[in-house]
């Protein structure tokens, strides 16, 4: 059998590299004699830099969501196309205690940045998603040399607190885009504001109390009234408003992170390869379906289907033939997450003597 193991990260747990060689290594103790390949992948968020083949890494002084100097990078991909992931230095788990009103995206910006101002960078692609923040991507348009100013002509805070003092915004210093544009991967499709945008669904994630909520949506509306846009558009939410910061200040045209993700590292061509494909994520629930990795890959395949994840908590769709979950495996949550890599390969090997 010819067997593909696509899974995303196991955020917060393991990443998609390790998650694809434990699943290969418990295949092969049941199934030595199979042909297995691992394409590890990303839905446009937290990881997406990991699973790029032949990147080369560039270094970047930077700044994590609080302002702390982070040494962070971006990938350069042969051809000139520059990937920066937001999470490398704006992620939330990069921070001890989060900062929902003061959290921004500034160091995110300086990366932005430096790859718009690297000789032989022709496009960025900009992977939101594990950001700490909701600013609406102001602090990474400030990096880029925009100017935010209040009613008494002061320059604000940064953070998403202050967002609802900004009276103007003046681009024309901002930093002229490559020549092929820049492109925003999102993993959700909520919009800015409203209860699904970023402030109500998301906020609380980031350490937003109910008060630091009605702030967040305040400052956003205001946010969406100076720079001008549509912020009803499904994914200016992501990643806290910083894909229609990114999208109206910038110029940048936003996309399905899952699907693009999946196009560089040439998804299509390795599951016509395959006779099984082996895929999942941390927790499967209904927004699995809807711009994840797993929904992608099960969407995309004309072979078998089988799923691993960390935890289930959703029905599956026809075509699934098999779902181990590492929480059912290991009996409860906490064994499983304390050793995801024991866990992978019980299921790697439970998956493979379930396809006989």
């Amino acid at each position: 059998m010819r067997v593909l193991i696509a899974p995303d990260s196991f955020k917060g747990t393991v990443g998609a590299a390790a998650v694809a060689e434990r699943l290969a290594e418990g295949w092969r103790l049941a199934r030595p004699g199979d042909d297995i390949r691992c394409l590890p992948l990303a839905d446009g968020g937290e990881g997406t830099l990991d699973v790029l083949p032949a990147a080369r890494r560039m270094p970047v002084p930077a700044v994590d969501a609080i302002g702390r100097p982070r040494e962070a990078y971006w990938s350069l991909l042969p051809g000139g196309t520059a990937v920066v992931e937001l999470a490398v230095a704006c992620g939330l788990p990069l921070l001890r205690e989060p900062d929902p009103l003061g959290a921004s995206t500034f160091g995110f910006g300086r990366l932005l940045r430096s790859a718009a101002c690297h000789p032989g960078v022709t496009r960025i692609v900009a992977a939101l998603g594990g950001s700490a923040t909701t600013d609406g991507g102001s602090g990474a348009l400030v990096a880029l040399g925009a100017r935010l100013s209040t009613e008494g002509g002061s320059a604000p805070p940064l953070g998403g607190g202050a967002l609802r003092h900004v009276t103007g915004v003046d681009l024309s210093e901002i930093v002229t885009p490559p020549v092929d544009g820049v492109v925003c991967l999102a993993d959700v499709m909520s919009p800015l504001l409203g209860p699904a945008g970023a402030a109500h669904r998301f906020g609380p994630q980031k350490g937003a109390g109910p008060g630091d909520v009605v702030v967040l949506e305040d400052g956003l509306m205001t946010w969406a009234a100076v720079l001008g846009g549509d912020p009803d558009a499904p994914g200016a939410g992501a990643a806290g408003g910083t894909a229609f910061g990114l999208v109206h200040g910038w110029g940048a045209r936003l996309e399905s992170g899952s699907r693009f993700v999946a196009d560089l590292v040439g998804l299509q061509s390795a599951l016509c390869w395959a006779d099984l494909v082996i895929t999942g994520e941390g927790r499967l629930d209904e927004q699995s379906w809807t711009g994840k990795v797993v929904g992608n890959v099960v969407a995309s395949a004309e072979c078998e289907v089988a799923l691993v994840v960390g935890e289930r908590a959703c029905e599956l769709p026809a075509g699934i033939r098999l779902c181990a979950s590492l929480v059912e495996l290991a009996g409860a949550a906490e064994p499983a997450i304390a050793d995801p890599g024991t866990w992978l390969r019980v299921a790697g090997r439970t998956v493979a003597e379930g396809v006989r």
